[in-house]
């Protein structure tokens, strides 16, 4: 397989106060090849130093996921969101830049307004790309859940708008919509002849389109997902691209349980 990364956003949530500076003494714990670095909306007022204290760290950070309310504003598209959106995005390139990563993860649609407008949201990504590869940056964007209709069908819709254009394809996500074995099917065979330039990985203990359960990021084997299978679609279809873990993995009192954090990356790896 190719490279394993970690989610920062699996080390970095609430019950330890996202504090950033934790990275310094969790990372070196951690069994990946690097992380994806997760952005928060909260962090704006500080991105800053923020990028400084990581950057001074000299972890090996490959990916950045932008952070997901540029995604919503861009879903909402009342007066002034898309220029918020961009001007937002730009500082998400900025941080990304400063870490020395070569990949970025869009939320291209997200929130209560999801895809109500994607013809806008189509729009917008031709100016976000412009804008990433001004930093350097390859933009993928992710098969985000939508309330209206699905995101493989919004890939498609992106790919004949844009036939070079990048993806990441999130496991749960796709489970949650029923996706997961059809995304492998021969209709979807383009995706994986180049398209796709990652994967996220978690669990998801839900049925179709159930909407209260998502919002837990399990561990692969927690939840209904078939990853033996899972694996052996993958290796059919011949991905050897980047992946993630994104599962949370802090523990109730702030610490992250990190010995089931690499138990799930060493599954990931013998399974692919």
């Amino acid at each position: 397989m190719g490279l394993l990364f970690c989610s920062t956003g699996a080390l970095l949530t609430r019950k330890n106060n996202r504090d950033h500076r934790l990275l310094a003494e969790i990372a070196p714990g951690v069994r990946c090849d690097g992380f994806e670095f997760m952005m928060y909306d909260t962090w704006y007022d500080t991105w800053e130093k923020i990028a400084e204290d990581v950057a001074k760290m000299k972890l090996r950070i490959p990916v950045f996921h932008v952070e997901k309310r540029i995604g919503e504003r861009i879903s909402r598209n009342e007066e002034g969101d898309n220029a918020d959106a961009r001007r937002l995005f730009e500082i998400n390139c900025r941080m990304a830049r400063r870490f020395g990563a070569e990949k970025l993860v869009l939320h291209l649609w997200g929130g209560i307004y999801s895809d109500r407008d994607i013809k806008n949201n189509i729009e917008q990504y031709a100016l976000l790309r412009e804008t990433a590869e001004k930093y350097g940056l390859l933009l993928t964007v992710e098969n985000v859940v939508c309330n209206r209709e699905d995101p493989l069908l919004h890939m498609k819709e992106l790919a004949a708008e844009y036939p070079d254009i990048s993806f990441t394809v999130d496991v749960r996500f796709a489970q949650f919509h029923g996706q997961l074995d059809r995304i492998f099917e021969e209709e979807y065979g383009w995706l994986w002849e180049g398209a796709v330039k990652h994967l996220h990985f978690s669990d998801y203990a839900g049925g179709y389109m159930e909407w209260e359960k998502l919002g837990k990021c399990l561990h692969p084997r927690e939840g209904v997902i078939d990853y033996g299978r899972l694996f052996e679609n993958i290796r059919r279809v011949g991905y050897r691209g980047t992946s993630t873990l994104e599962s949370t993995s802090v523990l109730p009192d702030g610490r992250v349980d990190l010995e089931k954090l690499n138990g799930s990356l060493e599954y990931l790896r013998s399974g692919i």
